[in-house]
């Protein structure tokens, strides 16, 4: 196939093809600007919805449908920026979700150091405590503590308990320790769309207390999208931002293979947390991450794993347009 247009619409197609994240070549992060990871983890959600390992696999899967242009920015991003599969975190010790924690570090402290930028696929939401403890005053993030852009049904920061079923750096926990760690800067860090059902009414404390600036899905809906960008820019501004996206933010009728449903009150709709990844458009963003998907209880035309693909592209394009940029 020499004509690129019918390159491009091969590529494009889900089916054909070695599945790679988003069809970019399988090389180490090394003289890339962005690096696509796979982090096939679930030992640290401690719930019996244990299949998030299997999302990394189920998004190689539909992730070419994604290769796109920005219609909105512009940029062709798979052009604009130098973008590769490095492949998943291996995990010898998939049970042990405090090892997996570790080898999740080790594995991005080397990214960090190759100056790629990772933007990654789980597994559940302890990954983001692995990923973190290396990025947070890592390289990227110049030495610097980094700011959370957070959107979850939850907070996962988690201090009642030291463990959550035994799980200690688990998805309910990462919140609190990185900040704990000095990796995170809370008071410079966004949480968007806390609705989770409470076991307490004092749920949200541990936030306040760590001083998260927190907008719930009641919040939201009563200020709207334009005022909850323009808080976010201003807490972010001129800081490393890491995104990190749970599903489960997203109403389970767009997004219905999730961990850990959240049926009672609406979540976010599609083009709402586009909207709210789109704050972080032109910041210094150092990576990203989306979590907690359920390919067992997917629907037959895996629309989670299209809409977390949707949601990558988003983070992914972001990143691009700065290189472009500079």
């Amino acid at each position: 196939m020499t004509d690129r247009y019918e390159k491009s619409m091969m590529d494009n197609l889900y089916w054909w093809g070695v599945p790679t994240l988003f069809r970019c070549p399988h090389v180490g992060p090394e003289d890339q600007h962005i690096a696509l990871v796979g982090v096939p983890h679930s030992t640290g959600n401690g719930t019996t919805e244990r299949d998030q390992h299997l999302g990394p696999r189920a998004l190689r899967h539909v992730s070419a449908v994604q290769r796109r242009v920005h219609s909105l920015f512009r940029i062709d991003p798979w052009n604009n920026a130098r973008i590769a599969d490095v492949g998943d975190v291996p995990f010898p010790r998939a049970n042990d979700n405090e090892d997996c924690i570790e080898r999740i570090t080790a594995f991005y402290k080397d990214i960090d150091a190759a100056g790629a930028r990772p933007v990654s696929i789980g597994g559940d939401h302890s990954i983001t405590g692995g990923i973190v403890q290396a990025l947070g005053g890592g390289s990227l993030a110049g030495g610097e503590p980094v700011s959370f852009l957070h959107f979850d049904a939850h907070t996962d920061v988690f201090t009642k308990v030291d463990h959550f079923l035994g799980a200690k750096k688990s998805a309910a926990h990462w919140g609190a320790y990185l900040a704990d760690q000095g990796q995170v800067d809370p008071t410079r860090s966004m949480q968007i769309g806390l609705r989770g059902h409470p076991r307490s009414l004092d749920w949200l404390q541990p936030s306040y207390d760590y001083g998260y600036n927190i907008v719930t899905m009641r919040e939201f809906r009563q200020r709207g999208l334009e005022d909850v960008i323009a808080q976010t820019r201003e807490v972010l501004g001129d800081r490393p931002v890491y995104i990190t996206f749970d599903l489960d933010c997203l109403d389970p009728t767009v997004a219905p293979a999730v961990s850990n449903l959240e049926p009672g009150e609406k979540g976010f709709d599609i083009d709402e947390a586009v909207g709210l990844l789109r704050a972080a458009r032109g910041l210094n963003i150092v990576g990203g991450d989306v979590v907690c998907m359920m390919p067992t209880k997917d629907s037959p035309n895996n629309i989670t794993a299209l809409t977390a693909a949707a949601v990558m592209f988003e983070m992914i394009s972001m990143i691009a347009e700065n290189v472009s940029a500079n």
